[in-house]
């Protein structure tokens, strides 16, 4: 009985075991795959000591289309860098800001109340339930930091920042 290609089983079936190579197929009518032998060994040249790279960074390459269109040199002409803008101040996140109206407070707060809080001191956020991931974040820093951490909590749902 003959395959797809022409061949009985058992040819097909030698020619894949040959030397492991893959029969050719009819649709790409690729070259069996052989393994290649190893190469000799050859005798290598000591190796050479890497040179280190220079302190400064070379200067990024030219675009030469847009350039040479405006009459620029083209090639030669040096890619202008844009100034970096000032770095805008970092954002005070919410368990930032309870810590600081805590560290205020004399008595224990709930995190509902240090949410309220936040918020009208200017804290804003996106989400419909800030105090719940206040609790949240302020319960994983306790589990986290352990005595390290800035809230301690003392009663059911009440918090009080650690003495420094």
């Amino acid at each position: 009985m003959a395959t797809k290609n022409g061949t009985t089983k058992k040819t097909a079936k030698k020619a894949r075991t040959a030397k492991g190579a893959k029969p050719a197929t009819k649709k790409t009518g690729a070259k069996p795959v052989r393994a290649k032998k190893p190469a000799a060994s050859t005798p290598t040249a000591a190796p050479v000591a890497e040179v280190a790279a220079p302190a400064t960074t070379p200067a990024p390459k030219a675009r030469s289309g847009t350039r040479a269109k405006r009459g620029g040199d083209g090639a030669n002409a040096k890619a202008t860098v844009p100034a970096k803008a000032p770095a805008k101040p970092k954002r005070t996140s919410l368990l930032d800001a309870a810590a600081a109206i805590l560290g205020k407070s004399p008595e224990p707060m709930s995190a509902k109340d240090l949410a309220e809080r936040a918020i009208a001191a200017g804290w804003s956020g996106t989400g419909k339930t800030p105090h719940a991931t206040l609790y949240a974040a302020m319960i994983r820093e306790i589990a986290k930091k352990g005595d390290a951490a800035r809230f301690v909590k003392v009663e059911r749902g009440r918090f009080v920042t650690k003495a420094v």
